[in-house]
């Protein structure tokens, strides 16, 4: 997880980007966007940047356009990763902190104030440190669909404990999750007929790319995009 992909083309927080509206859900910090009467939600769960990434929420708000009730939660309560190259961060003691079991913890009373809401189905996607969150999520009944994203490091067991619908997309260059590994785990889930799976590795883009892109590079766009697109559709298909 403490790849140095992990922290590449780092974004430029906002608190005010994105269509939606900032909220409180289950005690944390959120970015809501899409119809607040929809009984279909999506979950998106940041990588080390946080709910703030203009990308991420610009995505949010893509899902959202397609009739989703679309919340991103600040599950690293006001301190998401800015500067991994300032000497006084503290990279250990950062992971120490925002540890991926503990976002797993936090996302749980996140579902049950989104069905407290007459939300009757969830989806959810995680990028990077937010695919191994969903990674545990995804081993229980409490959402209905999930995308991992060039997540960090996710164990044989973990793929072994999935129950729901779900999807990896890992990219071509990927020290967290090299594509090899992430091509075993699709076997491993392809062997449950009981629900739909399956793993695409993108071309030529890194670990990072669907919410990281480089602007400027035309290949990482047209990838992002089709990676995006490719997350709302499974959406479409499974949280009904």
């Amino acid at each position: 997880m403490s790849s140095s992909q992990c922290f590449e083309n780092p974004p430029t927080l906002s608190s005010t980007c994105g269509a939606g509206r900032v909220e409180e859900l289950a005690g944390l910090k959120t970015y809501v966007t899409g119809p607040s009467d929809s009984k279909r939600a999506v979950l998106l769960i940041a990588d080390v940047f946080g709910y703030e990434a203009p990308k991420l929420r610009k995505l949010a708000d893509k899902i959202a356009s397609a009739g989703f009730l679309v919340v991103v939660p600040d599950f690293f309560y006001g301190d998401p990763i800015i500067d991994f190259t300032s000497p006084n961060f503290n990279r250990e003691a950062w992971f120490k902190n925002h540890g991926t079991d503990k976002g797993y913890e936090d996302a749980k009373p996140v579902i049950a104030a989104l069905k407290s809401k007459g939300v009757s189905a969830i989806g959810a996607a995680g990028f990077c440190w937010g695919g191994m969150v969903l990674v545990k999520l995804a081993g229980t009944e409490d959402i209905q669909a999930a995308v991992i994203l060039h997540p960090g490091p996710m164990t044989e067991e973990e793929i072994k404990a999935v129950k729901i619908p779900t999807a990896i997309l890992g990219a071509e260059i990927d020290n967290s999750s090299p594509p090899e590994q992430l091509k075993k785990f699709g076997e491993i889930m392809s062997a449950k007929t009981e629900f739909e799976s399956y793993v695409k590795i993108y071309p030529g883009v890194s670990h990072g790319w669907s919410v990281r892109y480089d602007d400027n590079n035309e290949l990482a766009v047209k990838s992002a995009e089709e990676a995006q697109e490719d997350t709302l559709n499974w959406f479409l298909k499974h949280v009904k």
